[in-house]
């Protein structure tokens, strides 16, 4: 492993632009894109022509940042659609298909209460970044991908059920369909949540991959009221082994509420997994045995089901923060601006508590209970990122948890790694 690590953020005048947030922000071996609305980068304006047309322009704006840096669509990871109107996704996966002819990368598919811009769709993408980021000396830079599905799980037409590349697997949202009958299980979020989790079981199960290998997992939610029903079921699967429950570890943890999810589900999750074998041709020092690295801090938040930062390899996974004071326990007063702030402080205390500095966050993920609150969001957002490096995601939510107004999740660089075992 090695220190030497940077955070890269790039722009392209081919792709819009933002004060606030970089187009690509590659770190070791990924590149994290920002979430692409689909704006015409020669007028800043939205384009015409309903969903097909939005589609095409934010999948559009995704090559123009994937070239600009050597890289190309093939090299996509993970893709990440929101919609406001799940009616829209037929229409989208046709300009889906035209970007994605033959590899099919790992996928998210929700729909949110509402977009920047009013915007119909908003696409994100992760991509490969073989050469990585140590300055002027190249890692291994014909690392591979590796795809997977098995019968064990739901197979979708549009998706890979998973694809690693170095040391991470990128799960597909699974949702609570059998693989069987391939329909929704019978029942209500309690039962689905279990069915998601199961696929998500053999999927990993698949490729040899324990459960507590999870670094990170984000539920997507019909109706937030049905959280404590999903966290009876998530509780059955975490921890999963006798040594994750002696140690009481759980993944870090995004719930989001959506305003509607494929086949009518009540529930949705995807999942981030580490890949301690890694793809090759990594060497085998840098293969087997790296741990995974779990935090909690008294100085943020403390939740019984997610644990504050996760580390594996050369990144640190952030639970969504919500805007709570950690010594009282509750909510900060204020409008959209206080929490936004505290949501950042939370992070920036649970970052710090790890020896790393708000300098090394590659992407920030946050979701407004309404959208028309992001400029008072990003004034407070802006004194703690004023140099706008990280990528960024920005969706409406209907409800979030405890009615806060705010809720931010992060991902950071970890420079020095996890160790090895031995």
């Amino acid at each position: 492993m090695s220190g030497d690590n940077v955070v890269l953020a790039r722009n392209t005048d081919q792709a819009p632009r933002s004060p606030y947030y970089s187009q690509t922000v590659a770190f070791s071996h990924y590149n994290n894109f920002s979430a692409q609305l689909p704006i015409d980068p020669k007028t800043g304006e939205l384009v015409s022509g309903g969903v097909e047309k939005q589609a095409e322009q934010c999948f559009r704006n995704i090559r123009a940042i994937a070239e600009s840096i050597g890289h190309s669509m093939n090299d996509v990871i993970r893709i990440t659609v929101f919609v406001t109107n799940i009616e829209d996704v037929d229409a989208i996966d046709g300009v889906y298909r035209s970007y994605f002819p033959t590899y099919l990368p790992a996928r998210t598919t929700v729909a949110v209460a509402a977009l920047p811009m009013d915007a119909s769709v908003f696409v994100e993408a992760l991509l490969s970044n073989g050469e990585g980021t140590i300055p002027n000396a190249p890692q291994a830079g014909d690392l591979v991908k590796l795809t997977n599905n098995t019968a064990n799980a739901p197979i979708d037409a549009l998706s890979t059920q998973t694809v690693a590349f170095s040391h991470y697997n990128n799960i597909s949202a699974q949702l609570p369909v059998d693989p069987k009958s391939g329909q929704i299980v019978v029942g209500g979020a309690r039962e689905q949540a279990a069915q998601c989790l199961k696929n998500i079981k053999a999927i990993l199960e698949s490729i040899d991959v324990p459960f507590d290998d999870i670094v990170k997992t984000t539920v997507f939610l019909k109706s937030l009221s049905d959280i404590e029903a999903v966290d009876e079921a998530y509780a059955r699967f975490f921890p999963d082994s006798g040594i994750a429950r002696a140690v009481g570890y759980v993944p870090a943890r995004t719930v989001i509420e959506a305003s509607a999810l494929p086949l009518h589900a009540l529930v949705q999750i995807e999942a981030v997994v580490s890949h301690g074998d890694g793809t090759p041709p990594q060497a085998v020092e840098d293969r087997h045995g790296l741990i995974v690295e779990a935090a909690n801090t008294a100085n943020a938040p403390i939740d019984a089901l997610s644990t504050q930062t996760v580390a594996f390899s050369h990144y640190n996974n952030i639970s969504a923060q919500l805007p709570i004071d950690p010594e009282t326990g509750t909510l900060v007063s204020g409008g959209v601006a206080e929490q936004t702030a505290q949501c950042l402080k939370n992070i920036k205390a649970i970052i710090e508590s790890v020896g790393h500095a708000m300098g090394d966050a590659v992407k920030v993920n946050i979701c407004l209970r309404n959208i028309e609150d992001l400029d008072a969001a990003n004034e407070a957002y802006a004194a703690f990122f004023p140099e706008g490096k990280p990528a960024r995601r920005v969706i409406g939510v209907g409800n979030l948890p405890m009615g806060a107004l705010v809720q931010i999740d992060a991902i950071f660089g970890n420079a020095e790694g996890t160790p090895p075992t031995a």
